[in-house]
């Protein structure tokens, strides 16, 4: 008998790559109960059932921020949400210093 599964990434009419939880979760050594708790705190947002691949990479730090720092959840997403501003406020500070 063959099985039937659907890929666990696939490609947005925009151009962005897409993966199942169950991808996220295989891919982060973690659970699709995690992602869905990160998605209930609004730590990750989903595309319907599917999660951006950045989504990946932020479940993955949350989870080293949580490991190595010991951080609560939200702890862990305020650390993301500032090194996010840090880095946009820097690219503007760059911004500004290429025009005399």
């Amino acid at each position: 008998m063959t099985e039937f599964h659907l890929s666990s990434t696939v490609i947005s009419l925009e151009g962005d790559r897409l993966c199942t939880f169950e991808y996220a979760a295989s891919v982060t050594e973690t659970s699709t109960v995690v992602i869905e708790r990160f998605v209930a705190l609004g730590l990750i947002e989903p595309i319907g059932t599917m999660l951006h691949a950045q989504a990946i990479t932020r479940i993955a730090q949350i989870q080293r921020l949580r490991q190595d720092l010991g951080l609560n959840l939200v702890g862990a997403a305020m650390v993301l949400e500032m090194a996010q501003e840090i880095a946009q406020l820097r690219a503007q500070l760059r911004g500004y210093q290429s025009h005399p």
